[in-house]
């Protein structure tokens, strides 16, 4: 475990399930295995999962699931997993936690999934951002429209992976880029390959909304390089051809921010996260290790 992490096993779920909600107690419990660290994850049956923030940054994801996942699901052309259970905290387990809708999927690298993914993944994300976010405050986190109380931490860690001066370029590009000055639009703020769900190749499941929230849609685009490759994200930008230069701009600036920020923090605890920061790192600027 990670400093600070807070320990998860069946006997906890067990507990917790057969004291908040005995409907479902006696129901199988299996860990699933995954490469995140926000939250611990259990089946519950068949068509259940258990989902246990284990950070104190992750603490509020379950409540803000809860509130965003119902209003989202009904208008975006993939299935996300629909909140069941509110769970709260105990004096055995400190947060609030959830019971969900089990997806049925597989994760994928964009080189084994259709090469239609680029243009369902823009379709997601077009339909998202229309759904009416008026009167919703904006996220404090991913999607701000100014980076500029990040950029110590960035520039710090473009040094620790080597300070290569094309990143230390992106990252001003996405500074002294145009700011988002519309209404804030409804954001996942996390798509990466942990998070896109497949079956035979297709798009079908969009999961972890933990970082969900209202702002600047280049946090959504930034999928162009957490997860695509060069000719996916052509595809994925022609399809979204009503944004402009400036926001792939800061689109950019923001997967560098998660790449840069993820690496040094993970590369020796968790290879699954530290992978995809550094293939970011590699689709942003390629030798960027050598």
């Amino acid at each position: 475990m990670l400093d600070g992490e807070t320990a998860t096993d069946v006997s906890l779920v067990d507990e917790l399930v057969r004291t908040q909600f005995p409907r479902w107690h006696g129901l199988p419990i299996r860990e699933v295995a995954h490469g995140g660290t926000s939250n611990a994850l259990y089946r519950l049956g068949d068509d259940l999962a258990v989902r246990l923030p284990r950070r104190e940054w992750a603490k509020d994801a379950a409540g803000k699931e809860a509130d965003i996942v119902p209003l989202v699901a009904p208008h975006v052309p993939v299935a996300v997993p629909e909140p069941v259970a509110l769970g709260e905290p105990a004096e055995s387990y400190p947060y609030q936690w959830s019971v969900v809708r089990w997806l049925d999927g597989e994760t994928a690298s964009i080189e084994d999934v259709g090469e239609d993914t680029p243009s369902r993944l823009a379709a997601f994300i077009r339909a998202l951002h229309e759904i009416d976010a008026t009167g919703r405050p904006w996220t404090t986190g991913r999607g701000l429209v100014d980076g500029s109380d990040h950029d110590d931490p960035v520039r710090t860690c473009i040094a620790q992976v080597g300070g290569d001066p094309r990143l230390v370029t992106i990252w001003e590009d996405a500074l002294n880029a145009p700011s988002w000055d519309r209404p804030g639009r409804w954001l996942h703020a996390d798509l990466h390959v942990g998070n896109l769900l497949f079956r035979d190749g297709e798009l079908t499941g969009v999961i972890d909304w933990g970082s969900a929230g209202v702002g600047d849609p280049a946090a959504d685009l930034m999928t162009a390089w957490l997860y695509l490759d060069e000719r996916g994200r052509k595809q994925f930008r022609r399809e979204l051809a009503e944004f402009d230069d400036a926001i792939w701009t800061r689109a950019k600036g923001w997967a560098l921010h998660l790449a840069v920020l993820a690496l040094p923090y993970y590369r020796d605890t968790n290879k699954f996260l530290a992978g995809i920061a550094s293939r970011t790192l590699d689709q942003l600027c390629p030798g960027w290790d050598d």
